[in-house]
């Protein structure tokens, strides 16, 4: 039979037809070697590159590879550094989490904000919903083992119907109990006499396994089997105790929850198997993570994985994306994932929930094994190929990115999940540790402090890393690529002399002198006067802070013991700096806020002036309002004028302005004498108005008298009522009504040759306009008698 492998579209298909093929031949391995590949070390890993799996390199290969430091299609260290000190970020690729296929649902539903965030599948599908997401734990199924957990903690309970003895301590008598029900087994108890005086109660904590390997289930069959050792064989003295199991769990999780409990419900303190002293909740965490951790041998199932891919804050979230969804693609192609991305502008988990983290990641959630039966491998080595494969497709998108190892940088090693408890959301999440060595930890990750690797090996890889940054110092690149390389050098030398302490005292002191230098040189580039003091963001104003502390930390841990003043001044000036750059950024965040409360009220502003000047023509008449809002327009315009000239504020005359407000203020009080009912609403609360209206009305009653006295005759106007009123016409910004637009009446009634017509917002239209010709009169005379010294200054 011949196989043609071009007829299979996958090519799990065609590995398991050509492995058929040569079974069927007797050239294959036997089913024990194949189960072993599986099993063993050199299982094929996630990823298909140039049509062969990598894991299926030979071991000797893959030794010399990682001898050297670099793994097949790595780029050269000096390329990376040189990359790095030019900017580009590390790749970030964490293995967060293992699970069961029990948990795959709640893993979903996690990355998708149950629901509420895309998820994309291995084949590109969108799964939009907890309906569609619903859908692929079943898609799943046949890859998930769902092994049970292993059972490593169990609580019991032990009523003691004898006496104890007075003469010796209570706990005591218990311990005893317990050593010979439960063996060489670590635990934890609390006895209290019974209130009937019946003898008393032991409740506790206990670890399954024994040092033989022994495992009790914690269910009813292992509490009889813990009943019988206390009940003895024939012929050994037996004890009137009841004992049985209440509960059992999976790892030190469980282990300390149950113990924490125990210790709070007792007044008196518990005590374990050796007799020592359990007095508060933190005593208990620290019994089951240090002393009952590595006897409890335990084991989860591991159907799936979380990976996290992490980038920088500010990354473009497009371009991270599509490299995220072609490093999924090429690192585990086979095997069935999704994967979702969660943008802090677009996260709908809130802040103090732990969504809304200041950058862009990517989660993904990978079955472990295969359609085709093979198992991702999750060691070192896999684990720096993922970064170099992360880093290739985010540079193909345009993102500058590059893998990273800590020990080419000396960086503390990472801190674990069940080391740290979250304490504060906002921004970078704070943690507190669980234990004092958990806290070291904790604080020398946080605070990026220095440490050499303990390993030959990793010795030796980190000699090679100090060279390669010596090259990339001296290649000149730039004055920010040399910067960045000496402050590596730095890093890395200080952690030689720290762990050579045999080096002479004056090279030592000539050596910490040039770091301490070197870190102010540093300080100085970030905290740098010459640059514009721009706006940050909060997530900006962190990552900016974290460095300047950073630096103050590594050059006070160098610092020569004569420069001890002149650095607590730098630092000063420093973090004063950092105050005044956060001062900045949390009032741009409250002019952010208070624009965006205000919004809602300026268009309800607006819609209030929309509903006034409907209620204003509904009352008035839209001729009346609209030449009362033209005029009174003006009046606001000159009154403001005058009160920037009185600030200082404008060139403008202010004689001149306020002479030109009288002649507009005149104008209202004719327009409010002449019925314009809108005018005389505002001049209620307006004096300067009602003054003019008064003065117009009072015109007015002059005008008739003169009109009663001449018979009807029309009055002449005088020259200087009439430069009055050309004067008038000739303002600036005088909008002419319809009816001085149209000319005199073309009838022999005229009684001025260039009087204006009635104005808009009239309603009597009777009286003539010389009715205000004394008042225009008197206001040219005084605006003469204010101008005529200027006037005169300036002839001179």
């Amino acid at each position: 039979m011949e196989f043609f492998f071009g007829a299979f579209e996958n090519e799990w298909e065609r590995r398991r037809a050509a492995l058929l093929h040569e079974r069927s031949l007797g050239r294959g391995k036997t089913l024990e070697e194949e189960e072993r590949r599986r099993r063993g070390g050199a299982v094929p890993t996630a990823s298909l590159v140039a049509g062969r799996m990598h894991g299926g390199t030979k071991r000797g290969r893959r030794s010399a590879g990682l001898r050297a430091g670099f793994g097949a299609g790595e780029p050269s260290m000096r390329s990376r550094f040189a990359s790095l000190a030019s900017g580009s970020q590390p790749a970030v690729v964490k293995m967060a989490s293992f699970g069961g296929g029990s948990r795959l649902g709640a893993m979903i539903g996690y990355i998708s904000r149950n629901g509420d965030v895309v998820v994309e599948n291995e084949r590109g599908e969108q799964l939009r919903g907890r309906n569609e997401l619903s859908t692929v734990p079943g898609e799943w199924d046949h890859l998930m083992k769902n092994r049970a957990e292993s059972r490593d903690i169990g609580s019991f309970v032990v009523e003691v119907k004898e006496q104890f003895d007075p003469a010796s301590a209570i706990h005591e008598q218990a311990r005893a109990i317990l050593k010979r029900g439960l063996g060489d087994r670590m635990f934890a108890f609390a006895a209290s006499p019974r209130n009937d005086d019946t003898g008393f109660t032991i409740e506790g904590v206990t670890v399954l396994r024994d040092s033989m390997g022994e495992r009790l289930t914690g269910d009813g069959k292992a509490s009889a089997i813990v009943q019988g050792r206390l009940d003895g064989d024939e012929g050994e003295q037996s004890v009137a105790a009841t004992f049985r199991f209440t509960g059992y769990g999976n790892g030190t999780d469980y282990g300390s929850a149950r113990l924490r409990d125990l210790v709070s419900r007792y007044q008196v303190v518990a005590y374990d198997e050796q007799g020592g002293v359990i007095a508060d909740a933190k005593q208990a965490g620290d019994v089951v993570q240090l002393k009952w951790r590595d006897g409890l041998h335990s084991r989860k199932p591991r159907d799936v994985m979380h990976v996290v891919l992490s980038a920088r804050a500010g990354t473009d979230v497009q371009a991270f994306h599509a490299a995220a969804r072609g490093f999924l693609a090429q690192e585990f192609a086979g095997y069935r994932y999704v994967f979702s991305l969660h943008d802090p502008s677009k996260d709908p988990k809130p802040e103090e929930a732990g969504g809304k983290r200041p950058h862009v990641h990517v989660h993904a959630i990978v079955a472990m094994r295969s359609d085709a039966g093979d198992r991702i491998e999750t060691t070192i080595s896999v684990f720096r190929r993922w970064r170099v494969t992360m880093a290739e497709k985010a540079r193909a998108h345009g993102i500058n990115m590059e893998m990273t190892d800590r020990r080419e940088r000396a960086s503390a090693a990472a801190y674990g999940k069940n080391q740290v408890r979250p304490t504060n959301r906002h921004g970078r999440t704070e943690h507190e540790a669980t234990s004092e060595a958990a806290q070291r930890r904790y604080d020398a990750k946080r605070s990026d402090r220095h440490s050499l690797p303990q390993t030959e090996r990793s010795r030796r890889y980190t000699d090679f890393a100090k060279r390669q940054w010596e090259a990339v110092a001296t290649e000149h690149g730039g004055e920010g690529v040399e910067s960045f390389a000496q402050s590596q050098l730095i890093r890395l030398e200080s952690e030689v002399v720290r762990d050579h302490p045999r080096v002479p005292g004056g090279r030592k002191t000539e050596s910490l002198r040039s770091q301490f230098i070197t870190h102010l040189v540093s300080l100085d580039q970030i905290v740098s006067r010459d640059e514009p003091m721009r706006q940050m963001s909060r997530s900006e104003f962190e990552a900016y802070e974290k460095r300047v502390e950073t630096a103050l930390f590594q050059a006070e841990r160098v610092i020569p013991a004569n420069e001890r003043a002149n650095f607590d001044e730098i630092a000063s000036a420093a973090r004063e700096h950092v105050s005044v750059r956060r001062e900045l950024m949390e009032l741009q965040e409250q002019n952010g806020e208070r624009i965006a409360s205000d919004e809602p009220r300026l268009r309800e502003g607006d819609n209030d002036a929309n509903v006034r000047w409907d209620e204003s023509v509904a009352r008035h008449g839209l001729r009346t309002v609209e030449a009362a809002n033209e005029i009174m327009l003006e009046v606001e315009h000159y009154r403001e004028a005058i009160d920037l000239a009185d600030a200082g504020e404008g060139n403008a005359n202010k004689a001149s302005l306020q002479a030109s407000l009288d002649l507009v203020i005149a104008r209202v009080g004719e327009l409010g004498a002449s019925g314009n009912t809108l005018i005389r609403e505002i001049a209620e609360v307006d004096h300067d108005l009602r003054i003019a209206i008064e003065a117009a009305e009072r015109s007015r009653q002059r005008g008739g008298k003169m009109r009663q006295e001449g018979n009807g005759t029309s009055v002449i106007q005088s020259p200087a009522a009439e430069a009055a009123y050309r004067d008038r016409d000739d303002e600036p910004g005088r909008v002419q009504t319809d009816e001085e637009r149209a000319g005199p009446v073309a009838d022999g009634t005229q009684q001025t040759r260039d009087g204006p017509g009635p104005r808009p917002g009239d309603t009597t239209r009777t009286d003539p306009a010389q009715q205000l010709i004394p008042r225009l009169e008197q206001l040219q005379r005084e605006t003469d008698e204010r101008q005529e010294p200027e006037r005169d200054d300036r002839e001179r």
